[in-house]
């Protein structure tokens, strides 16, 4: 039997969450987590992304409740976009004075991210395997671009929403000592991209509820599940411990 230890990927009514900050706080204390982060979409999202000018309201409410709730430690991350552009996220230098960590992920939703391409590509427009190798090398190099130029926690669903190449991504994950995210909300990490990235014997993983309710929070079963049947050593996942 295993228990969660900490929650790094939550969502709030910041961007497109249903609950508030206080709301995720108070989840994760009920889930017994002993850590949990505030990880709202980065503000180049065109629908959800969080706003600039609610930033520095954020990290004041973050660390009100920190004094409030002294027994879970909560922070303040982003969870940035990753892009095709400049050093490949859409969250400018004078930002991150705001974020304890940042973790990074593929939307759809952004400017310069291939967005309608990938789009089509994933339902079924343009799926031929010339697509898939010229999508998949673009989609990676603006991945490693990012991870490359940029201090990540995690990378979140690796292999969502688009074709990449999970052994090219997870070895320059290992390198910069990024955490390869199995989420619960999403169905990546999948089985066989977990196998993948574990041949890296010091890529690390985590389990993320990708929470966008409060009840949410602390879930982790599945990723466990999914772990397991990837036939991944359940050590090498940083946010479970056996109980």
């Amino acid at each position: 039997m295993y228990k969660m230890t900490f929650d790094y990927h939550t969502h709030t009514t910041f961007s497109h969450g249903k609950g508030s900050i206080e709301d995720n706080v108070n989840a994760g204390i009920r889930k017994g987590l002993r850590e949990i982060a505030i990880t709202d979409h980065g503000p180049g999202h065109l629908t959800y992304g969080v706003k600039k000018s609610d930033l520095s309201v954020m990290r004041k409410e973050v660390d009100g409740l920190k004094i409030l709730y002294p027994e879970i430690k909560i922070y303040l991350g982003i969870e940035a976009n990753i892009c095709n552009r400049g050093k490949g996220l859409d969250i400018q230098d004078d930002e991150l004075k705001y974020f304890d960590f940042i973790i990074a992920g593929y939307h759809y939703g952004i400017l310069h991210g291939w967005c309608i391409s990938n789009w089509l590509f994933n339902h079924g427009i343009f799926k031929t395997k010339k697509y898939e190798e010229k999508f998949k090398k673009r989609n990676t190099n603006m991945t490693i671009n990012a991870l490359k130029n940029n201090k990540i926690k995690i990378l979140t669903h690796p292999g969502d929403k688009a074709p990449f190449d999970i052994d090219a991504i997870a070895k320059v994950c290992e390198e910069e000592c990024v955490w390869m995210e199995i989420s619960t909300h999403h169905s990546h990490l999948t089985v066989d991209e977990i196998e993948i990235a574990a041949r890296y014997k010091n890529t690390k993983f985590v389990i993320s509820s990708d929470a966008h309710h409060p009840d949410i929070v602390g879930t982790f079963h599945e990723g466990v599940e999914r772990a397991k049947q990837a036939k991944l050593d359940l050590t090498r996942i940083v946010n479970i411990k056996e109980v």
